[in-house]
Protein backbone atom coordinates (compact mmCIF):
# COMPACT_ATOMS: atom_id res chain seq x y z
CA UNK A 1 0.00 0.00 0.00
CA UNK A 2 1.56 3.58 -0.78
CA UNK A 3 1.41 6.55 1.70
CA UNK A 4 1.33 9.82 -0.76
CA UNK A 5 -0.08 12.07 1.68
CA UNK A 6 2.30 11.34 4.18
CA UNK A 7 4.55 14.98 5.03
CA UNK A 8 6.18 12.70 8.05
CA UNK A 9 5.78 9.47 9.09
CA UNK A 10 7.48 6.82 11.45
CA UNK A 11 10.41 5.44 9.97
CA UNK A 12 10.91 1.58 12.36
CA UNK A 13 13.83 1.02 10.73
CA UNK A 14 15.30 3.67 12.01
CA UNK A 15 17.96 1.33 14.65
CA UNK A 16 17.62 4.08 17.19
CA UNK A 17 14.36 3.65 18.44
CA UNK A 18 14.28 -0.34 19.25
CA UNK A 19 16.36 -2.54 20.76
CA UNK A 20 16.81 -6.30 20.20
CA UNK A 21 15.87 -8.08 23.51
CA UNK A 22 16.17 -11.64 24.14
CA UNK A 23 13.90 -13.93 26.41
CA UNK A 24 11.72 -16.71 26.38
CA UNK A 25 8.16 -17.36 25.22
CA UNK A 26 5.34 -19.35 26.92
CA UNK A 27 7.42 -22.93 26.58
CA UNK A 28 10.04 -22.00 27.49
CA UNK A 29 11.76 -21.49 24.06
CA UNK A 30 14.22 -18.80 23.50
CA UNK A 31 12.59 -15.74 21.55
CA UNK A 32 14.48 -12.05 20.48
CA UNK A 33 11.72 -9.25 20.45
CA UNK A 34 11.97 -5.61 19.69
CA UNK A 35 11.24 -2.79 22.02
CA UNK A 36 11.17 0.62 22.04
CA UNK A 37 13.69 2.63 23.90
CA UNK A 38 13.27 5.08 26.00
CA UNK A 39 15.35 8.07 27.00
CA UNK A 40 15.15 10.82 29.11
CA UNK A 41 14.89 14.10 27.36
CA UNK A 42 15.63 17.30 29.77
CA UNK A 43 14.21 20.68 28.78
CA UNK A 44 14.84 23.83 29.43
CA UNK A 45 13.25 27.36 28.33
CA UNK A 46 16.14 29.56 28.04
CA UNK A 47 17.93 29.56 31.15
CA UNK A 48 15.04 27.33 33.20
CA UNK A 49 14.81 23.34 33.64
CA UNK A 50 11.23 22.99 32.71
CA UNK A 51 10.82 19.13 32.91
CA UNK A 52 12.64 15.78 32.01
CA UNK A 53 10.67 13.43 29.45
CA UNK A 54 10.68 9.95 28.93
CA UNK A 55 10.72 9.92 25.24
CA UNK A 56 12.13 7.83 21.75
CA UNK A 57 13.87 11.41 20.94
CA UNK A 58 13.40 10.58 17.43
CA UNK A 59 11.99 14.65 16.95
CA UNK A 60 13.10 16.50 20.23
CA UNK A 61 12.43 19.75 18.47
CA UNK A 62 9.12 19.84 17.91
CA UNK A 63 8.64 17.65 20.86
CA UNK A 64 9.99 20.37 23.18
CA UNK A 65 8.34 23.13 21.08
CA UNK A 66 4.89 21.62 21.41
CA UNK A 67 4.97 20.80 25.05
CA UNK A 68 5.80 24.52 26.15
CA UNK A 69 2.70 25.34 23.31
CA UNK A 70 0.83 23.34 25.18
CA UNK A 71 1.43 24.17 28.58
CA UNK A 72 1.41 27.60 27.78
CA UNK A 73 4.53 28.55 28.44
CA UNK A 74 5.78 29.43 25.05
CA UNK A 75 3.18 31.59 23.50
CA UNK A 76 1.85 31.41 19.74
CA UNK A 77 3.60 35.09 19.23
CA UNK A 78 6.98 34.50 20.79
CA UNK A 79 9.92 34.88 18.54
CA UNK A 80 12.03 31.22 18.97
CA UNK A 81 15.49 32.60 18.80
CA UNK A 82 17.16 28.84 18.90
CA UNK A 83 16.66 25.52 19.71
CA UNK A 84 20.02 23.60 20.71
CA UNK A 85 19.26 19.72 21.32
CA UNK A 86 22.79 18.17 23.18
CA UNK A 87 21.85 14.09 22.43
CA UNK A 88 24.93 13.30 24.21
CA UNK A 89 23.60 15.49 27.31
CA UNK A 90 19.92 14.40 26.77
CA UNK A 91 18.87 17.87 26.75
CA UNK A 92 17.00 20.19 24.80
CA UNK A 93 17.37 24.11 24.99
CA UNK A 94 14.34 26.25 23.75
CA UNK A 95 15.40 30.11 23.73
CA UNK A 96 13.01 33.16 22.96
CA UNK A 97 13.43 37.19 22.90
CA UNK A 98 11.28 37.39 25.52
CA UNK A 99 12.52 36.66 29.21
CA UNK A 100 10.53 33.75 30.78
CA UNK A 101 10.28 33.05 34.59
CA UNK A 102 7.71 29.62 35.46
CA UNK A 103 8.94 28.83 38.65
CA UNK A 104 5.51 29.90 40.29
CA UNK A 105 3.78 27.70 37.30
CA UNK A 106 6.09 25.02 38.07
CA UNK A 107 5.01 24.31 41.54
CA UNK A 108 1.44 23.74 40.56
CA UNK A 109 1.94 20.92 38.21
CA UNK A 110 0.01 17.93 38.43
CA UNK A 111 0.23 14.11 37.60
CA UNK A 112 -2.46 13.16 35.04
CA UNK A 113 -3.05 9.78 33.32
CA UNK A 114 -1.30 10.36 30.68
CA UNK A 115 1.58 7.46 29.82
CA UNK A 116 4.99 8.35 30.74
CA UNK A 117 3.87 10.86 33.62
CA UNK A 118 2.16 13.41 31.67
CA UNK A 119 2.04 16.96 33.17
CA UNK A 120 -0.80 19.65 32.87
CA UNK A 121 -0.44 22.79 34.84
CA UNK A 122 -3.28 24.41 37.26
CA UNK A 123 -3.87 27.13 34.72
CA UNK A 124 -4.39 24.82 31.18
CA UNK A 125 -7.91 24.89 32.02
CA UNK A 126 -8.13 28.68 31.95
CA UNK A 127 -7.06 28.37 28.07
CA UNK A 128 -9.44 27.09 27.07
CA UNK A 129 -12.05 29.60 27.87
CA UNK A 130 -11.37 31.72 25.44
CA UNK A 131 -11.04 29.37 22.24
CA UNK A 132 -13.60 28.74 19.80
CA UNK A 133 -13.29 26.07 17.57
CA UNK A 134 -14.71 25.74 14.14
CA UNK A 135 -18.47 25.36 13.82
CA UNK A 136 -18.11 24.98 10.03
CA UNK A 137 -16.10 21.82 10.20
CA UNK A 138 -17.56 18.73 9.61
CA UNK A 139 -16.66 14.96 9.73
CA UNK A 140 -17.40 11.94 7.43
CA UNK A 141 -18.28 8.85 8.35
CA UNK A 142 -16.18 7.59 4.85
CA UNK A 143 -13.32 9.30 6.26
CA UNK A 144 -13.39 7.67 9.31
CA UNK A 145 -13.30 4.46 7.65
CA UNK A 146 -10.81 5.39 5.39
CA UNK A 147 -8.66 6.56 7.78
CA UNK A 148 -8.35 3.69 10.33
CA UNK A 149 -7.53 1.92 7.49
CA UNK A 150 -5.25 3.88 6.30
CA UNK A 151 -3.30 4.96 9.51
CA UNK A 152 -3.62 0.89 10.47
CA UNK A 153 -2.11 -0.24 7.97
CA UNK A 154 1.08 2.53 7.69
CA UNK A 155 4.55 0.98 8.69
CA UNK A 156 4.94 2.24 12.69
CA UNK A 157 6.74 1.45 15.31
CA UNK A 158 3.52 0.27 17.15
CA UNK A 159 3.63 -2.52 14.42
CA UNK A 160 7.38 -3.43 14.91
CA UNK A 161 7.78 -3.27 18.20
CA UNK A 162 4.44 -2.38 20.15
CA UNK A 163 4.67 -0.63 23.64
CA UNK A 164 3.96 2.89 21.83
CA UNK A 165 1.32 5.14 21.32
CA UNK A 166 0.47 7.22 17.74
CA UNK A 167 -1.08 10.74 16.97
CA UNK A 168 -1.92 11.63 13.08
CA UNK A 169 -2.32 14.83 12.30
CA UNK A 170 -4.84 14.63 9.14
CA UNK A 171 -7.34 16.46 6.45
CA UNK A 172 -10.03 14.93 5.31
CA UNK A 173 -9.49 11.39 4.97
CA UNK A 174 -5.68 11.77 4.21
CA UNK A 175 -3.08 11.23 7.28
CA UNK A 176 -0.11 14.26 6.70
CA UNK A 177 1.57 13.89 9.86
CA UNK A 178 2.02 10.79 11.92
CA UNK A 179 4.00 10.92 14.94
CA UNK A 180 4.68 8.50 17.99
CA UNK A 181 6.27 8.04 21.65
CA UNK A 182 5.69 6.16 24.54
CA UNK A 183 3.72 8.50 25.93
CA UNK A 184 0.74 9.68 23.67
CA UNK A 185 1.04 13.25 24.93
CA UNK A 186 4.74 13.09 23.55
CA UNK A 187 3.00 12.46 20.82
CA UNK A 188 0.66 15.18 20.25
CA UNK A 189 3.27 17.66 21.66
CA UNK A 190 5.10 16.48 18.41
CA UNK A 191 2.51 17.50 16.27
CA UNK A 192 1.82 20.91 18.01
CA UNK A 193 5.40 21.76 17.73
CA UNK A 194 5.73 20.65 14.00
CA UNK A 195 2.69 22.52 13.00
CA UNK A 196 4.02 25.51 14.60
CA UNK A 197 7.36 25.55 13.31
CA UNK A 198 6.40 24.90 10.01
CA UNK A 199 3.43 27.39 10.45
CA UNK A 200 0.63 24.76 9.27
CA UNK A 201 -2.88 26.05 9.92
CA UNK A 202 -5.11 24.38 12.27
CA UNK A 203 -8.27 24.94 10.25
CA UNK A 204 -9.53 21.66 8.06
CA UNK A 205 -7.53 19.98 10.46
CA UNK A 206 -8.23 16.83 12.22
CA UNK A 207 -6.48 14.33 14.99
CA UNK A 208 -6.35 10.56 15.19
CA UNK A 209 -4.43 9.03 17.83
CA UNK A 210 -4.30 5.57 19.07
CA UNK A 211 -4.71 6.42 22.84
CA UNK A 212 -7.37 6.87 25.04
CA UNK A 213 -9.45 9.94 24.88
CA UNK A 214 -8.80 11.56 28.36
CA UNK A 215 -8.77 15.11 29.54
CA UNK A 216 -5.23 15.63 28.62
CA UNK A 217 -5.82 14.60 24.81
CA UNK A 218 -9.01 17.00 24.89
CA UNK A 219 -7.37 20.03 26.55
CA UNK A 220 -4.16 19.46 24.10
CA UNK A 221 -6.54 19.22 20.96
CA UNK A 222 -8.47 22.15 22.02
CA UNK A 223 -5.40 24.56 22.43
CA UNK A 224 -4.25 23.62 19.14
CA UNK A 225 -7.69 25.03 17.66
CA UNK A 226 -8.53 21.35 16.17
CA UNK A 227 -12.22 20.79 16.60
CA UNK A 228 -12.31 16.86 15.60
CA UNK A 229 -10.41 14.29 17.86
CA UNK A 230 -10.59 10.20 16.66
CA UNK A 231 -9.61 7.29 18.51
CA UNK A 232 -9.82 3.76 17.76
CA UNK A 233 -9.59 3.35 22.40
CA UNK A 234 -12.42 4.70 24.35
CA UNK A 235 -13.11 7.44 26.63
CA UNK A 236 -12.81 9.04 30.10
CA UNK A 237 -15.25 10.77 31.99
CA UNK A 238 -13.71 13.79 32.25
CA UNK A 239 -12.63 14.03 28.66
CA UNK A 240 -15.95 13.68 27.54
CA UNK A 241 -17.20 16.56 29.83
CA UNK A 242 -14.39 18.93 28.37
CA UNK A 243 -15.07 18.13 25.17
CA UNK A 244 -18.93 19.10 25.04
CA UNK A 245 -17.89 22.40 26.82
CA UNK A 246 -15.21 23.20 24.75
CA UNK A 247 -17.22 22.13 21.34
CA UNK A 248 -15.22 19.11 20.10
CA UNK A 249 -16.01 16.38 18.31
CA UNK A 250 -14.83 13.45 19.93
CA UNK A 251 -14.95 9.83 18.15
CA UNK A 252 -14.08 6.83 20.03
CA UNK A 253 -13.81 2.95 19.75
CA UNK A 254 -13.39 3.70 15.91
CA UNK A 255 -12.57 0.30 14.60
CA UNK A 256 -13.01 -0.54 11.12
CA UNK A 257 -16.41 1.00 10.45
CA UNK A 258 -17.69 1.21 13.75
CA UNK A 259 -17.53 4.22 16.12
CA UNK A 260 -18.78 5.94 18.52
CA UNK A 261 -19.15 9.77 19.02
CA UNK A 262 -19.50 11.34 22.58
CA UNK A 263 -19.69 15.29 21.54
CA UNK A 264 -19.85 17.55 18.92
CA UNK A 265 -22.21 15.13 16.81
CA UNK A 266 -23.77 17.48 15.00
CA UNK A 267 -20.34 18.00 12.69
CA UNK A 268 -21.13 13.82 11.41
CA UNK A 269 -22.35 13.61 8.05
CA UNK A 270 -23.21 10.29 7.59
CA UNK A 271 -22.20 9.16 3.76
CA UNK A 272 -21.04 5.88 4.17
CA UNK A 273 -22.80 2.97 5.23
CA UNK A 274 -21.25 0.90 8.01
CA UNK A 275 -21.51 -2.14 6.26
CA UNK A 276 -19.89 -0.11 2.95
CA UNK A 277 -16.65 -2.23 2.33
CA UNK A 278 -13.60 -0.19 3.48
CA UNK A 279 -12.44 0.12 -0.28
CA UNK A 280 -16.07 1.55 -1.18
CA UNK A 281 -15.64 3.89 1.87
CA UNK A 282 -13.00 5.35 0.66
CA UNK A 283 -13.68 5.54 -3.22
CA UNK A 284 -16.66 6.98 -1.70
CA UNK A 285 -14.64 9.98 0.66
CA UNK A 286 -12.38 10.73 -2.60
CA UNK A 287 -16.10 10.94 -4.83
CA UNK A 288 -16.58 13.09 -2.42
CA UNK A 289 -14.27 15.65 -1.83
CA UNK A 290 -13.65 15.99 -5.36
CA UNK A 291 -17.74 16.94 -6.23
CA UNK A 292 -17.03 19.87 -3.57
CA UNK A 293 -13.98 21.23 -5.07
CA UNK A 294 -15.69 21.43 -8.48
Amino acid sequence: MDFPDYVLRPDPADGRLTRLVAGVDQDGRPVETRVPVERPLTLFLNGQEIVTMMTIADYPEYLAVGYLLNQRMLLPEDEITGIDHEPDLDTVVVRTARRTDYEERLRKRTLTSGCAQGTVFGNMMDALEGIRLDETAELRTSWIYSLSRKINLTPSLYLEAGAIHGCVLCEEDRPLVYMEDVGRHNAIDKIAGFMHLQRIPSRGKLFYTTGRLTSEMVIKTVQMRIPILISRSGFTAWGVEIARGAGLTLVGRAKGRRFIALAGTDRLRYDADAGMPEEEAERHARKGSREEGE
